[in-house]
């Protein structure tokens, strides 16, 4: 018997559908003649708890971290033993396995590890599914490959499974219990990528409260030229350098200009304009290009959830579920987790089949798909640049909107239509710069004109930037009117889904370290394509960020943990630079060991700086600003708290408390820590970042 383990039942829905013999459900798989086809369930299997390892570790102590296990364990999770032992069964009368997980490092871990657990050491095969239309996985069940090419694939995600649990246990745990010690009566979550990207915006909110608006002045002058007019803005030259020594000499304080060239001083500027009334000047300088602008690529699915939150409102999460809905139910699209936005060459000879098919149900995609040109090739199309998977893309299959939910079409349309924009030709512009000279003072105006509209109307038609009228360099213009306007400084926008997801993909920006700059640039930023959705979710859901219309801004709580933690914790150069080891390590350039090995290193310095002083002072300075205070969480079972609250000094309880006698606690941090029989501490999920402290025991007052 041939079994394929696949990663969700919807794929193996999909691969039983594209077999030869018909299949017959059974408990937990699907049975196709000699073939047998079961799931698992995302994962069925999760890193062992601490107290796994040894039972003193239900309590929660800081002189017993780091805790770091000798040989690594995993438990089933609680709502997949049946599926487990469903696969158990079937592997025991197994001839040969075939790994059909997602194509991606956490599939590759997540069917490996249920394999390796049950105790499968025979060789597998590997079937890698992009698209779950019958047609493409029929074409992958004929290239099936040998699954030992995938092993370093497996290295890299587990060894990321392992620091994550490293990571956000020990840190946790430590700062949780700190916590308790200066006050705080809740969880003080640190993980390897969710902690920087609050980073992120506590610095953003900081600069926006810190920002003083400046005011500026501009100079422009509406010109009267050969064949029409237009209007030019004033231009510092080289005489007025930012000494002060300025149009008219009325510059006192040494400064008219800032460090971006803005004038500072308004009586300059105006000044001038009462010159120029019916001045006559000259066209100094004309520069002219035709320019052309290839089709924006199709999407990734990072790419797909910034302009879904700038067009449509939706959250990268809501964009992450609506994908998986079209992927796996629907069928519309190719897999959606991808970063790339590169299409393999052979699907060019499909692309008119497909893309006709795809839109033929819908007004707007049929008129493009009928306008399209399919004889071109953009340089989408590129085997070179496609990885483990490919840009999201319709699939073939006929997208009957009325069958759709509204965020459903929408997306569908947004994949669709930049694959269509593909098949049209480039946009095509005629751009124009002009310097005038006037009373020995420059004007620059600038136009484009567009030539050939190519893929542009399947995106927006607007333009920007005006036409000018025909030009003809050293030609007159005269000045019809002047003026001096008044305008301010504006302090950066605070993040928004799409603006906090472009960040998390572009790191580098936001990293001062001219080296590491370098070198995150060709890395894959903060997070990945599958998990920066989630990350900013459980931010939100932990009440250390919060939606404030479009905007996320960080809570107080927020702050305070970041002023807590260690610079080099709430930064993003650590966990980048830690995804380029384990893409490393994937690529066989690497093993894991030093890998983790330096990470051990990294933890036992970060928790040689955990300080209840610092928290506490950390705490209250957060009160004091303009952050918002995290949302009241609703009760859960055992009454737990959410975010957490700091707690008066007249009505905080007390809790119940145990001294170590450990010769090595550290001073900084003190050996308390808190206990209860009741309550157990928690294993943490795939990203190591949501272990559960003990529950406070609490007095009962009357």
């Amino acid at each position: 018997m041939r079994l394929i383990v696949a990663e969700k039942p919807s794929l193996a829905r999909a691969i039983a559908d594209a077999l030869p013999v018909r299949a017959t459900r059974r408990e937990g798989y699907l049975e196709a003649g000699d073939t047998v086809v079961s799931w698992c369930l995302g994962h069925l299997l999760e890193q062992a708890p601490p107290e796994r390892y040894d039972p003193k570790y239900k309590q929660w102590r800081l002189d017993d971290l780091p805790i770091i296990p000798e040989r690594w364990q995993l438990v089933p999770r609680s709502q997949a033993r049946s599926q487990l032992a469903v696969l158990r069964k079937l592997i025991k009368s197994a001839d040969s396995v075939v790994h059909a997980g997602d194509p991606d490092r956490e599939g590759q871990l997540l069917v490996q590890e249920v394999l390796n657990h049950l105790g499968w050491r025979r060789p597998t095969q590997r079937l890698r599914v992009q698209d779950l239309n019958r047609p493409a996985v029929v074409k992958a069940l004929a290239s099936l490959e040998d699954n030992q090419r995938y092993q370093p694939l497996y290295a890299a995600a587990e060894a990321r499974s392992r620091a994550d649990w490293l990571y956000g246990i020990n840190l946790t745990r430590a700062w949780t219990l700190i916590g308790r010690q200066a006050g705080f009566d809740g969880l003080l979550s640190v993980g390897r990528v969710q902690t920087p990207v609050l980073g992120l915006v506590v610095r953003r909110d900081r600069d926006i409260a810190a920002f003083e608006p400046k005011p500026f002045y501009v100079l422009w002058a509406d010109l009267q030229v050969a064949h029409g007019s237009l209007r030019a803005w004033w231009q510092p030259g080289e005489n007025h350098p930012l000494d002060g020594s300025c149009l008219d000499g009325s510059c006192f304080d040494g400064s008219c200009f800032d460090e971006q060239g803005r004038l500072l001083d308004p009586r300059p500027a105006q000044a001038l304009a009462q010159r120029l009334a019916g001045a006559q000047g000259h066209l100094a300088k004309l520069d002219q290009k035709r320019k052309r602008q290839a089709a924006p690529l199709p999407y990734s699915l990072s790419s797909l959830q910034i302009d879904a939150a700038r067009r449509h409102g939706l959250s990268a999460k809501r964009v992450l579920d609506v994908c998986q809905t079209l992927y796996e139910r629907h069928q519309l699209i190719t897999y959606p987790r991808s970063d790339c936005r590169y299409l393999p060459a052979a699907h060019h000879r499909e692309a008119a089949k497909t893309l006709i098919s795809t839109c033929r149900l819908d007004d707007q995609l049929r008129d493009w798909a009928e306008q399209a040109d399919f004889s071109l090739r953009s340089k989408a199309w590129d085997d070179a640049k496609v990885g483990a998977h490919h840009a999201l893309a319709p699939t073939g299959r006929p997208a009957d909107m009325d069958r759709l939910n509204r965020d459903e079409a929408n997306l569908f349309r947004l994949i669709a239509r930049n694959v269509l924009a593909q098949f049209y030709p480039a946009l095509e512009t005629y751009e124009t710069q002009a310097l005038f000279d006037i009373l020995d003072e420059r004007f620059k105006a600038q136009g484009r004109e567009i030539i050939e509209p190519g893929w542009k109307p399947l995106f927006t038609t607007r333009d920007d930037v005006p036409a000018l009228p025909p030009l003809t360099q050293g030609e007159t213009a005269t000045v019809t009117d002047a003026g001096c306007e008044a305008r301010e400084t504006r302090p950066p926008e605070p993040f928004t889904d799409a603006s906090l997801i472009k960040a998390m993909m572009n790191i580098a920006r936001y990293v001062e370290d001219p080296a590491v700059k370098r070198t995150l640039r060709e890395s894959d930023g903060l997070g990945t394509e599958a998990t920066r959705a989630s990350i900013i979710e459980t931010l939100l859901t932990r009440g250390y960020l919060i939606r404030d219309k479009k905007a996320i801004k960080a809570t107080r709580t927020g702050h305070a943990l970041i002023d807590s933690l260690p610079p080099a914790a709430t930064r993003p150069e650590r966990t980048a630079l830690w995804e380029q080891r384990l893409s490393a390590i994937a690529e066989s350039q690497d093993a894991p060991a030093p890998f983790l090995e330096a990470l051990v290193s990294d933890l036992r310095a970060l928790l040689g700086q955990a300080d209840a002083g610092r928290l506490n002072q950390a705490l209250k300075a957060s009160t004091q600003g303009p952050a918002p205070e995290a949302p009241p969480r609703k009760s859960t079972k055992g009454g737990k708290r959410g975010a957490g609250a700091r707690k008066s000094s007249g009505s905080r309880s007390r809790r119940s408390t145990s001294t170590s006698s450990s010769s090595t606690s550290r001073p900084s941090t003190g050996s308390s820590s808190t206990s209860s029989s009741s309550k157990k501490s928690q294993a943490t999920s795939s990203t190591g970042d949501k272990p559960t402290p003990p529950r406070r025991t609490r007095k009962r007052t009357s």
